[in-house]
């Protein structure tokens, strides 16, 4: 099963689903394609955008179970 962790880069997330974008665009990241975001990880991303990241990974890991 694919799981979305902390430590991920955005890039790495996006290329295991690209539904995930639309999770990480409503949380506000709405940089998605800029490079400096391809090299920031999940944490360091919802620090920067002021969401719990524990919150974020379980939309993120919701989506992809409901997907396989």
């Amino acid at each position: 099963m694919k799981e979305v962790t902390k430590g991920m880069y955005i890039g790495e997330v996006l290329q295991m689903d690209r539904g995930l974008a639309e999770i990480l665009m409503n949380a506000g990241m709405h940089c998605l394609g800029c490079p400096s975001s391809q090299m920031e990880t999940i944490e360091e991303a919802a620090m920067v955008h002021g969401f719990n990241v524990d919150d974020l990974l379980n939309q993120l890991n919701n989506y992809l179970k409901s997907a396989e």
